[in-house]
């Protein structure tokens, strides 16, 4: 399985940072990060290296600023400025000693993408019960922590209204789809691919609430739903496929309302089902969705929310447009 590495992409990220701040060329400071790994041993990583470098050259990315679209699974330390587009409820829950404890959630945008902020201190969820943070206000998040597809904001994070005006600047409110090949996948993309279907699995059912379609907990013969309490549940299905555009593979997630669109249409009629499953092998198709690291498998996967067929004709006019 070929993909792009979380270490790769930090050390790239780290590269063009200072080749900014210090207007060396990339292949010079990679030939400084080599030289400082020899000189350790290679006992250290290229990511460990390019950072001894920036010191050594007077950088110093502790308090710079960065843009959502930059941010990365892992990232440590993250200070971004951006616009609370959307604020949910703060929640209570039970931790683990039993006791009491908060979380509130926030979308926060900027003029690159947008994100998922958690928040897990008390005083900083203090700012939304007292209203000092909403929607609309712009805000300064400093010393957070990426994990997975969200940032959080800890005991040692801070969260404050900033001065900075985004009136001028178009906050994205929605995740830009780039067209990549499974090769240049990196987990946090929104992304859209032209791949063969090379494997299926059986589809699994589950079960959601009919009234908000979140995933229903079954408690003896009854299902529960966190928000509608005792529910009928709706029945829906998920599969796993695999992908293949010839630079790579990778592991996909289709939930129930893609499944009839890629042709799987008798989830209830195992015989019917085995042949239309049959029928995906080597069918080629359009699929977006939003790049993850699946914790049980350790590597990335792909959760498609959406699916098109390869139009032929299209794709001619677009090779005849492209070569004049």
């Amino acid at each position: 399985m070929i993909f792009t590495f979380m270490g790769e992409v930090n050390y790239e990220k780290i590269i063009e940072k200072i080749a900014r701040a210090s207007n060396l060329d990339k292949e010079e400071i990679k030939r400084k990060v080599q030289a400082k790994r020899a000189k350790l041993s290679d006992l250290i990583s290229y990511e460990g290296a390019a950072q001894i470098v920036a010191v050594e050259l007077g950088i110093n990315f502790e308090n710079e600023k960065s843009k959502i679209k930059e941010l990365l699974p892992n990232m440590r330390k993250v200070n971004a400025v951006g616009k609370v587009i959307n604020l949910f409820p703060v929640r209570t829950f039970k931790n683990n000693k039993g006791t009491e404890s908060k979380v509130a959630n926030l979308i926060f945008a900027d003029d690159t993408s947008n994100i998922k902020v958690v928040l897990w201190d008390t005083n900083h969820i203090s700012f939304i019960e007292e209203g000092i943070i909403k929607e609309g206000s712009i805000v300064e998040v400093n010393n957070a922590t990426m994990k997975g597809n969200e940032l959080h904001l800890g005991n040692f994070s801070e969260i404050k209204i900033s001065k900075e005006i985004f009136d001028d600047i178009k906050i994205i409110t929605e995740k830009a789809v780039e067209e990549k090949k499974i090769s240049d996948f990196i987990v946090s993309d929104n992304v859209k691919t032209r791949a063969f279907i090379v494997q299926t699995f059986e589809p699994r059912p589950f079960n959601v609430c009919s009234e908000c379609k979140k995933k229903g907990v079954a408690e003896g013969e009854n299902f529960i739903c966190a928000t509608h309490g005792k529910i009928h549940p709706e029945k829906r299905y998920l599969i796993n496929l695999v992908l293949d555009d010839g630079t790579g593979t990778i592991r996909t997630v289709l939930f129930n309302e893609n499944l009839s669109k890629i042709g799987l249409t008798e989830l209830d009629n195992t015989e019917r089902l085995i042949s239309q499953r049959e029928d995906l092998l080597g069918k080629e198709m359009f699929f977006s969705g939003n790049v993850r690291m699946n914790k049980f498998f350790n590597e990335p996967e792909f959760i498609i929310n959406q699916v098109g067929e390869v139009n032929l004709d299209n794709l001619i006019g677009d090779l005849k447009n492209s070569s004049k």
